[in-house]
This record gives structure tokens, sequence and C-alpha cells, in this order.
């Protein structure tokens, strides 16, 4: 598409629509995640710091002296102190970090581990013994519809975490305790 015709600003109003619905749903998840903790718990949930970043999205930023169209598509906003949260998988580590600003990735970093193996072939290649011996005491839903969400189909987040580390700045690793999934 072309910047300034009138189907780019159609695409454009379009995308912008997709990244805010995405925004207010994080949003909404995360309240009912708490009001369901404050509801077992009979205590209110003190807020200090709350993350909703976006990943797979565009946006128009300044990059080398020039204003780009960038997409990030498996990457968050790594801009100076921005906050972001990087996620191994339902069965390892996540890492909530500060971008660094680093000029050469675009201010960019991953939002995730990745996958190491496509989801039909971690269907191929992994049972549902092992996704019950892979997640160990971590909490879950126990079906068959997650064995391509297995944590060896991924890379490793720690790996991850040391190639990234001109990108952010580690500030809290987090560890699985309760896994939620739709299938």
């Amino acid at each position: 598409l072309v910047e300034g015709t009138s189907e780019f600003e159609a695409y454009l109003g379009e995308l912008r629509w997709a990244q805010l619905f995405a925004l207010l749903n994080r949003e909404e998840m995360m309240d009912r995640a708490i009001a369901c903790f404050e509801h077992w718990t009979g205590d209110a949930v003190e807020r200090r710091e709350q993350i909703n970043c976006h990943h797979n999205y565009t946006v128009q930023e300044r990059h080398f002296g020039k204003d780009v169209w960038l997409s990030r598509k498996g990457a968050i906003n790594a801009g100076v102190g921005v906050p972001g949260l990087i996620p191994g998988s339902m069965g390892t580590r996540s890492y909530v970090v500060a971008g660094k600003g680093n000029a050469m990735s675009l201010n960019s970093s991953p939002h995730g581990a990745g996958r190491e193996l496509s989801r039909t072939r971690a269907r191929k290649t992994f049972t549902q013994t092992d996704l019950r011996a892979a997640m160990g005491d971590i909490e879950y839903r126990d079906t068959g519809a997650f064995i391509d969400e297995i944590p060896a189909a991924y890379k490793d987040i720690d790996v991850v975490m040391r190639d990234a580390a001109d990108l952010v700045e580690v500030r809290h690793v987090l560890r699985q305790i309760v896994n939620v999934k739709g299938d």
C-alpha cells in the first residue's frame, strides 16, 4: 500500500481498531484475573505496576532521522525504560523487563521464546505423558489439546534472554504456578 492513498488510510484505520481491541482485551483479562484473585483470597490486590505491551503490531516511529512504519512481528517495544513482558512457554519462566533503547534493533526485543517446533511437528513428536512430565507441579488443564504448547516445542527462554541482554534489562523473573489456556 502506498502511504497517503485512500487504501492506506482505510487499512490504517482498521489496523488501529484491531490494535486498540487487543489492548482493551488484555486490560479486560487482567481485570477479571485480579477480580478472581481478590474473590479467592478475600483481600484487595494492590496494583503497583501493570504491563500491557503489544507484540505483532505496526506503529509509526522515528529511526535514524526518518519517520518510518515499523512492524514488530514477534517483537515488543524496547525503548529506553519501556516496560515489557517476555514469556517463555506454559511451563517455563517469564521475564519482566525494561527496554534499553538499542537503536540497532529499532528499539525492539523478542516478545517470547519463539517456537523451536511447529505445532504440527510438536503434536507428532510429543505425547500427553510428555506434557504432564514437563509441567511438573504447575497447575494446568490436563488435555491433549495442549501438546503443541509443551515447553520443549519452544526455544530455551534463558538463551533468548542472554541473547537479548543488549536490548532489555531484566527487572523480575516469574515462575509459573498456574497456566490458563483455552483450546
